[in-house]
């Protein structure tokens, strides 16, 4: 009789979650496919800024909001183009002096450079991921491949330095790692077979955070979540376990763990599940965006618009407004000493977890019992160190290619990386065990049109924000003497390991170099502890409880979660918390969505190829001819 009933709830379940899944009321973002045939791209930065770097005034407010969304960066931008194609007036609010938060850019000197956006993956024609980003930017927004080798992993010191590239590719990626490490065929195998079986079961991670609370409750308490998820059954384990048991050879290890600089967790902390994501999302290639990282924001804001929306720089929310019932009913934006009211039925947040939750609402709010449930779940990630260096050079003349650079001092990483962060700051800065480096310039084509003859680079890697705390409150161009000499103990330090792994690099060549420390991160994005990923990604992060906890959904009737800490870090991550908080709000599965446009349309090409072919091959019997301009026109 237990076993029926057991089986029983069980088919319930099931045809619950299929109908929940699969089930559809409100409006699809997503209904039709809404490219538009290319336009000439802006280059005139003026003219980019009417658009990035529209002021608040309360006049430019739009009347009956819908909605109103506080951060403007892509987990933000890309959720208010969700609702303003279902017809939504959306006004995003940024307190920086330009949209698009870790998607802007700034200019020094001459030199553009961008602060968040080094290579995003899975972007291969009619992929979900692709089509997505396709119709969030009406087709507008182009996306150039990196070389292949897209990654280059440099271990040792300058007297032992070993270079290992990572090559995208399904096959290849694991064909040239055994060049590398001939008689590790199993081990390679075995990795790969794991990263992308584990990857695989990242789609019950996002049922979690959209379903029915009751029913995300079951799946975790009867076990069936790690059942039905390899993703969830790997979740608890480290990423230093898993690799160590693959094999003995630490050079390999190294190399497999490579790119938790990614998410910033050392392998010991990271989960192997959130690895797996990152190294599947590189396997199919790399891409950067033409014309630089502020072509996203730049492309989403006139969908935005065109719905009656606004995105408003300069706009500071100090606060969420609540009736007595506990309801979102706008928010407060401080315009000089004045604070101006926005009204509208519902408020979302992009500004992170711990700035909505801690300094955004009521103290009577904050204290609630559900709201401190999940703020005890999480902490701050690890805050980010950048360095921008402007070149006198072209890519050609300094051997810049369209690739990144790993450069780690030794392959023993949790060690390094313990050490490092567990230092007195002044010798930490001496030796910065983990450099990631890129250059910009080299993987823009449209960048020599804009700037001839120079180059950029950008290096990135992590420094604790206590380390500079003490700082926090000097006016962010003018900061004390003490602070001037850290940085540039810091930048001296990174200076001389770019200089080694890239010879035709010199000083006589360098004619802009700067950092951003983790409290320059929190004036120009709002970062609280400097963080570049928001809540730590480690393992905690990763379990079944977290994730159905930590929603689109707050507490609080009509405020919303956003962006990557509602789902995972990055660009994707972020874009994948839109996705998340808007099926909440639409009441559809917006992933499903996504991949059932990226369905049609790989059909309607392949119809309008076939179509194409057929008359080709028709117009050739008959001695007819098919113009260059038609061929463009049926394959575009």
């Amino acid at each position: 009789m237990m076993l029926i009933s057991v089986v029983i709830v069980c088919v319930a379940l099931v045809v619950f979650i299929l109908k929940y899944v699969f089930g559809s009321s409100g409006p699809n973002p997503f209904e039709t496919d809404t490219r538009e045939p290319l336009k000439k791209m802006v280059h005139n930065r003026k003219e980019k800024n009417k658009v990035l770097k529209q002021g608040f005034v309360a006049s430019k407010v739009p009347d009956n909001l819908d909605a109103i969304i506080i951060g403007s960066g892509i987990g933000g931008l890309g959720l208010a183009v969700l609702l303003a194609k279902v017809g939504k007036k959306v006004l995003v609010l940024e307190q920086h002096d330009r949209a698009g938060g870790c998607c802007h850019t700034f200019t020094e000197k001459g030199f553009e450079f961008d602060v968040g956006i080094h290579y995003i993956g899975d972007l291969l024609e009619h992929k979900p991921f692709r089509c997505m980003l396709d119709n969030l930017t009406n087709g507008q927004l182009q996306w150039e491949p990196l070389e292949n080798p897209f990654d280059h992993v440099v271990l040792g010191p300058p007297e032992n330095r070993r270079r290992y590239p990572i090559y995208s590719g399904r096959t290849r990626f694991p064909e040239e790692l055994k060049k590398c490490f001939p008689g590790e065929e199993k081990a390679i195998d075995e990795y790969l077979k794991l990263v992308q079986k584990t990857g695989r079961g990242i789609w019950l991670l996002a049922l979690l955070k959209t379903c029915p609370v009751p029913v995300a409750k079951f799946l975790i308490y009867t076990g069936l979540v790690k059942r039905l998820s390899f993703f969830f059954k790997m979740a608890p384990r480290s990423l230093t376990e898993v690799v160590n048991e693959l094999t003995e050879n630490k050079e390999l290890r190294a190399v497999f763990t490579y790119i938790f600089g990614t998410y910033g967790n050392m392998p010991k902390d990271a989960s192997f599940s959130m690895h797996s994501l990152l190294v599947s999302h590189y396997l199919n290639g790399a891409w950067y965006p033409k014309g630089g990282a502020s072509e996203i924001a730049y492309h989403m804001i006139p969908i935005i618009e065109k719905a009656g929306g606004a995105v408003l720089v300069r706009a500071p929310v100090n606060r969420i407004l609540f009736n007595d019932a506990k309801e979102a009913y706008g928010v407060s934006v401080m315009k000089g000493q004045e604070e101006i009211h926005i009204h509208a039925p519902m408020v979302i947040s992009n500004a992170g977890i711990f700035n909505t939750y801690q300094k955004l609402l009521p103290k009577e709010l904050q204290a609630m019992p559900s709201i401190q449930e999940q703020l005890s779940m999480m902490k701050n990630g690890e805050g980010g160190l950048s360095v921008f260096l402007g070149l006198n050079g072209t890519k050609e003349e300094l051997a810049l290619k369209a690739d990144n650079y790993w450069i780690f001092s030794e392959n023993n990483f949790d060690e390094l990386w313990e050490n490092y962060l567990n230092g007195k700051r002044e010798e930490s800065a001496k030796s910065v065990p983990l450099l990631f480096v890129a250059s910009p310039s080299a993987k823009d084509p449209t960048w020599d049109e804009r700037s001839p003859g120079k180059s950029t680079l950008s290096l990135v890697s992590f420094a604790k924000y206590e380390w500079f705390e003490e700082w926090k409150d000097d006016k962010v161009t003018n900061r004390a003497p003490d602070y001037k000499e850290l940085k540039q103990a810091f930048i001296d330090s990174v200076l001389e390991v770019v200089m080694d792994v890239f010879p035709k690099i010199t000083r006589d060549k360098i004619e802009y170099i700067d950092a951003g420390t983790p409290i320059t991160n929190t004036h120009y994005i709002g970062a609280p502890k400097g963080e570049i990923y928001g809540v730590d990604h480690g393992i905690a992060r990763f379990s079944p409880e977290f994730n159905a906890t930590v929603r689109p959904q707050t507490p609080l009737k009509n405020l919303y979660l956003t962006g990557q800490d509602v789902f995972l870090c990055g660009f994707a991550g972020a874009l994948a918390g839109a996705l998340s908080c808007g099926s909440v709000i639409l009441n559809r599965n917006l992933h499903l969505d996504a991949i059932a446009l990226a369905k049609k349309t790989k059909l309607m090409n392949a119809k309008l190829k076939g179509d194409y072919a057929a008359t080709f091959s028709c117009r050739q019997r008959h001695g007819g001819e098919t113009s260059v301009g038609s061929l463009r026109l049926i394959l575009s």
